[in-house]
């Protein structure tokens, strides 16, 4: 039956068997190209997963003292995914609800909108290099101009759409002021939205700034991908794709529980 639910514990189940088909997958596809050439690393077993990939990551350089992956960490995660998403996500809760409150504003913002959301971010990067160079603000600049024209249309949509009349009409009632309706009616009632649209863009960051970094960074996750991806080092590759996955994911479930916590009546 279409929508019909199952047994938890079915639940629970499924997604392990789905993550186990990928393993077996993987198992098997190493298995057979290793047996045609032992040399290949294009899909490494796992123990020279281990080896080649995580231990070599996690081990401290020699003669900085430096640790790969958190060195990358820090320059992809902390600095410039936070950075980008930030500047990104501010601006458009700016101007997605002034245009849902304001005619005169969403007459203004939305076609710039709706065509820059049309450019592939990455194909503006050329525009970026010359506007503000190829350092930290680059890729500021890169997530944010990915993902602002399309969150600030879904809060946009949300504020005008999702929000009831009679609600400002009662807010005005009891003697509200635009800026106390905008706050406590349109950003509270929209505010599930947009928490659902963050984490709608948090992959579309994470992929233009790798592309930025794989192009023009000498630290990060994209820097290491394409150096090791040059060498055919795809132990390297792989353990680092796991590292952003599981980043996603972690976010992913942060914002769907932080969802959750502040709008308990919005539902699962």
């Amino acid at each position: 039956m279409i929508r019909k639910p199952i047994p938890q514990s079915w639940r629970v189940g499924l997604g392990v068997a789905s993550f186990l088909l990928l393993i077996g997958a993987y198992s098997y596809l190493s298995h057979r190209q290793l047996e045609e050439n032992p040399d290949d690393r294009s899909i490494p077993s796992w123990s020279r997963l281990w080896s080649d990939g995580v231990v070599r990551v996690f081990t401290p350089n020699e003669h900085t003292g430096e640790v790969w992956i958190w060195q990358d960490f820090q320059a992809t995660f902390r600095e410039r995914l936070l950075a980008g998403m930030l500047v990104g996500v501010g601006v458009s809760l700016l101007v997605g609800l002034l245009m849902g409150c304001y005619d005169p504003l969403e007459a203004f913002f939305l076609p710039p909108l709706a065509f820059l959301a049309k450019i592939p971010p990455v194909a503006m990067l050329a525009v970026f290099f010359v506007l503000v160079g190829s350092g930290f603000e680059m890729y500021v600049t890169m997530i944010a101009f990915g993902i602002v024209p399309v969150l600030a249309q879904s809060i946009y949509h949300a504020a005008k759409d999702d929000v009831p009349d009679e609600l400002l009409h009662k807010a005005y009632t009891l003697g509200a002021s635009q800026m106390e309706s905008i706050y406590n009616v349109i950003y509270k009632q929209t505010l599930p939205r947009i928490i659902d649209g963050v984490r709608l863009q948090v992959g579309p960051a994470m992929v233009y700034l790798i592309a930025a970094e794989w192009i023009a960074a000498d630290v990060g996750f994209g820097y290491h991908l394409r150096l090791q991806s040059r060498l055919l080092d795809m132990s390297v590759v792989y353990v680092y794709l796991i590292v952003l996955g599981a980043v996603g994911f972690f976010l992913d479930f942060v914002l769907t529980r932080l969802r959750l916590w502040l709008c308990p009546w919005y539902g699962h």
